[in-house]
């Protein structure tokens, strides 16, 4: 049985060289991890790297460099996982769990893309803010348009993207390395910040943010599937090969960021904590001490590098939508109409923060979005050590014990961590809440029941229910038996014409079908402004040339040994037509196509599509 694709329109569209060359081969398979790599480096980061530099100096830098090695065993799992099975993870957690289970995941993993969305959507408004002076309304606005970029990359394939992609973390990075010499950091204090400390309070709650921006659980979702677009050869030596090769794809990338993250720490702490500024927290800040302490340049490469950021991350994000949506809930929509429902999403809670708080509490969402982040790792990280881990699914590539065992171990911390958190921020926001409001309080505490209980579940149901019959991954259901074909007896078949060269083929195709036994229905649809005001009530110049046309044909036609019939229709060509096709009792319509596409389409409308979704009888489409 053949499974639905993930990522179908670039799924293995990428050829890998049959070669012994190794820097050939690495250069084929570099790409899926730096699209994943941009999600390390999104404005989300900065807000958490810039209050963890500012107010603890270089002491956080261990957490950066622990959530990278966090992120670069996950990710190589979720590389793993796509490589071996063919699966992204939504598509997998889709075969092991029950249907419940799939849909409250993949709406955990909504709330997850759209807090990463919602980081983006504000690093954008505020980098063009801080660099063109654009108010932040305008900005957030603005980012509806990314949906129409990713859109028109993915339709120039996945190379095109990765270059663009490519080009942007060139920028972010040439970026902050001019920074570090403009600030010169302190090497000893800096080297010191890489010893674990003891994590606490607003240190905890900033490590949290930290930890959610650095290993981000969309990106799972997307490097499963973005390795996919490799085509490789399906044996040992090609899959051995595969994971070798996107493990330095990974670890490349991943350094990459790390050294993005770090440097934006860095920045905060040399700028602001060694010069006493230690409570800041929002980009805007940043960048306007950088001014005060270093000049002009630092703050314009900071405002460069956040742009570059936020539409890099935007790409990554909308994908991993598509991702979950189709893998999760088998459901498969238009892909500018997915991307753009990902954007809304997100667009909402920053323009009612903007409008009800002011922009200046932009920051603080900012950090939100990367906690609420990370308080879903583990509904993404659990099920990917699952499925790794299972012989059942990877055969002989599943996961050893010491990788299954670190694996375990990171997935122990996130959710420790995330307990933690948790319980300070609800007895915070009980107090917040006060002696009143008890039903706020009431599904409060529901909805973290279900979590836990959620996360209990994928916990222990793969140990429970380790071998389950592999389910269809098509929408549309499995091929039904056939035993036997009965042919079709068209005996009315309607026919639209349009007095073009078309019309030719359309009539050739139609009696083709129906030979002389069938009765024809020709049909032609008088557009004018008069005729849709006036309907059959304007007899014009357009009108009497329109029904002598048709006319023509049916004589034509009777001359041959055909029994035709005419119908001339006003007003809009696809309601008239479906209203002639539904209350003539024809057995088939054939349309000729029109041959509009992309921008003619939304300017002239699509007649085809119109129609053949609102009649009764088959359609046949000729060109």
């Amino acid at each position: 049985m053949q499974n639905k694709k993930s990522l179908s329109e670039v799924h293995e569209s990428v050829n890998v060289p049959q070669s012994k060359n190794f820097w050939r081969t690495l250069l084929a398979f570099l790409g899926p991890a730096y699209m994943v790599s941009v999600g390390y480096m999104d404005p989300g980061n900065w807000a958490t790297d810039i209050a963890g530099g500012s107010k603890f100096g270089y002491q956080l830098i261990w957490v950066l460099l622990m959530s990278n090695l966090m992120a670069l065993l996950l990710q190589s799992l979720a590389a793993r996982l796509g490589i071996v099975k063919g699966w992204d993870l939504a598509q997998a957690s889709r075969q092991q769990y029950p249907k419940w289970v799939n849909i409250s995941l993949y709406i955990f993993a909504e709330i997850a893309i759209a807090a990463c969305d919602l980081a983006e959507i504000i690093g954008m408004a505020i980098g063009l803010n801080l660099l063109f002076g654009l108010p932040m309304i305008y900005g957030v606005v603005i980012t509806v348009l990314d949906t129409f970029l990713l859109l028109f990359l993915l339709n120039k394939g996945i190379r095109k993207m990765e270059i663009f992609i490519l080009s942007l973390i060139s920028i972010i990075g040439l970026s902050f390395i001019t920074e570090m010499f403009i600030v010169k950091p302190e090497v000893d204090e800096l080297v010191k910040g890489f010893a674990p400390s003891i994590l606490d309070g607003d240190a905890l709650y900033i490590s949290i943010g930290i930890i959610g921006a650095t290993v981000m659980p969309h990106n799972l979702y997307l490097h499963s599937s973005l390795v996919q677009t490799r085509r490789i050869e399906r044996n040992d030596r090609g899959i051995k090969e595969a994971i070798r090769f996107n493990f330095f794809d990974s670890a490349i990338a991943l350094n990459l960021a790390f050294f993005v993250n770090a440097a934006i720490l860095i920045l905060a702490a040399s700028a602001f904590h060694k010069n006493g500024f230690n409570t800041i927290t929002s980009i805007e800040d940043a960048h306007v001490l950088l001014k005060n302490i270093f000049g002009n340049l630092a703050p314009s490469l900071f405002a460069i590098a956040l742009i570059a950021a936020g539409q890099s991350s935007t790409i990554t994000g909308t994908l991993a939508g598509q991702i979950v949506m189709e893998g999760y809930l088998n459901l498969r929509i238009s892909p500018w109409i997915r991307r753009l429902i990902t954007r809304l999403i997100a667009i909402i809670p920053a323009l009612f923060t903007i409008l009800y708080f002011g922009s200046e509490k932009l920051g603080d969402l900012l950090i939100l979005s990367q906690v609420i982040l990370s308080m879903q790792l583990g509904f993404a990280v659990i099920p990917l050590i699952h499925f790794t881990s299972s012989k059942n699914i990877m055969g002989d590539f599943k996961i050893n014990k010491k990788v299954k065992f670190f694996a375990w171990v990171t997935a122990l911390i996130i959710v420790s961590l995330n307990v933690k958190l948790v319980f300070e921020e609800v007895q915070s926001f009980f107090v917040f809440l006060g002696d009143d409001k008890e039903a706020v309080k009431l599904i409060t505490v529901l909805l973290i029941i279900f979590a836990v209980a959620l996360l209990l579940y994928i916990t222990i149901e793969p140990f429970i229910n380790r071998f389950r019959k592999e389910k269809a991954s098509i929408p549309h259901g499995e091929a039904i038996e056939l035993t036997s074909i009965k042919k079709s007896v068209y005996s009315k078949i309607a026919l639209t014409v349009d007095f073009s060269k078309q019309d030719e083929t359309t009539i050739q195709h139609a009696l083709s079908l129906g030979g002389k036994h069938a009765i024809y229905l020709l049909i032609h649809i008088v557009e004018s402004a008069g005729a849709i005001r006036m309907r059959g009530e304007i007899m014009d110049k357009e009108t009497e040339y329109d029904k002598l046309n048709l006319e023509k044909y049916k004589h034509d036609l009777k001359l041959l040994g055909y029994e035709v019939d005419i119908e001339l229709g006003f007003g809009k060509s696809a309601q008239v037509i479906t209203d002639i096709v539904n209350t003539k009792n024809v057995d088939l319509l054939v349309m000729g196509a029109h041959g509009h596409k992309g921008l003619k389409d939304i300017l002239f409308g699509s007649t085809v599509d119109a129609v053949r979704h609102n009649v009764k009888v088959p359609v046949l489409i000729v060109k």
